[in-house]
């Protein structure tokens, strides 16, 4: 790599054959995907305070859209971007689209292609209701780390299927977000297999009743599941030959200071690793850099002082 700085845009996983990345963007403006594969030593160093600009998107189609870097490179304000970028981009008005929100033609375009309805479980149980683009049928539940889910219809476009989702939101209780803070810590010490299994399916199942009864057509009720990635496996099943083997939370914060752990697992984009000098797993969630500017180098975590639990 011909420059250790980057400005980090998050965990990506690009198609169910596929190694997931850390995306990177060079000082000018150059990207590159650093994979996170089991056995992946990942070092760096923060090396700017707070976070920054990651630009906006300019949507063409359904697999067509411009990433438009940040032309100020200012401080992120809103989450991952400045106030300009947040406003000029395309993205943030997929939310109100079945609300008669107006959209430019190509960003219709991409929502007017086939999406898809599941109901996704994660490690502690927590579940919600989504949606995704026939493109991304697979790849937005692997970024997002569940652990089981399920489809429950394909609607004709993209407008329908979020209609879908506020009802089964409404009436039957499932939210539509889980945070990403929660998730982490549910992988600490994830609920066993059988049990996530047994609660999607169900809930699945109430989404399907709730889905039979709807008049309009534009979308048909499906019973498929979802196939996790075999690098989240030891992420999210604790439970089997392993037995219960302790895991801790990372105990060190994105803010600054110099890091390195090897990567075992990786479920969206928190991942079981293993700090240098320690035989001990601790779940590091890796979207807490998206926005920070970092340096890539042979760095190491501080190891804390831990004991194991003794059952």
């Amino acid at each position: 790599m011909p420059d250790a700085r980057y400005l980090v845009h998050g965990v990506f996983w690009e198609g169910q054959a596929s190694v997931p990345v850390l995306r990177l963007q060079d000082s000018d403006g150059v990207f590159t995907d650093l994979t996170l594969d089991a056995g992946t030593r990942l070092g760096f160093r923060i090396a700017a305070e707070g976070k920054s600009c990651l630009g906006r998107h300019v949507v063409h189609g359904p697999a067509a859209r411009d990433h438009v870097l940040c032309p100020e490179q200012a401080p992120a304000v809103k989450s991952s971007q400045c106030e300009r970028c947040f406003v000029l981009d395309d993205s943030r008005l997929i939310h109100d689209f079945h609300r008669g929100g107006r959209v430019p033609p190509g960003l219709r375009a991409y929502l007017m292609q086939p999406h898809w309805l599941y109901v996704a479980t994660f490690a502690g149980g927590a579940s919600k209701v989504g949606t995704a683009s026939h493109l991304r049928k697979w790849n937005r539940l692997a970024e997002q780390g569940a652990v089981v889910a399920r489809y429950v219809a394909r609607a004709d476009d993209g407008r329908l299927v979020r209609i879908l989702e506020d009802m089964i939101t409404r009436d039957a209780g499932l939210p539509q977000q889980v945070r990403s803070a929660a998730k982490a810590a549910a992988l600490v010490s994830p609920a066993a297999a059988v049990e996530l299994d047994a609660l999607n399916g169900r809930l699945a199942g109430e989404a399907r009743t709730l889905l039979s009864r709807v008049p309009a057509g534009g979308f048909g009720i499906v019973d498929e599941p979802w196939q996790r990635p075999g690098l989240s496996e030891r992420a999210c099943l604790l439970d089997g030959v392993r037995g219960r083997a302790a895991r801790h939370p990372y105990p060190h914060g994105f803010d600054s200071g110099d890091h390195g752990f090897e990567i075992a697992s990786l479920s969206g984009s928190i991942a079981v690793a293993a700090l240098d000098s320690s035989e001990l797993e601790f779940v590091v969630n890796l979207g807490q850099l998206k926005a920070r500017v970092i340096e890539l180098g042979n760095h190491s975590s501080d190891v804390p002082a831990v004991q194991e639990a003794f059952f």
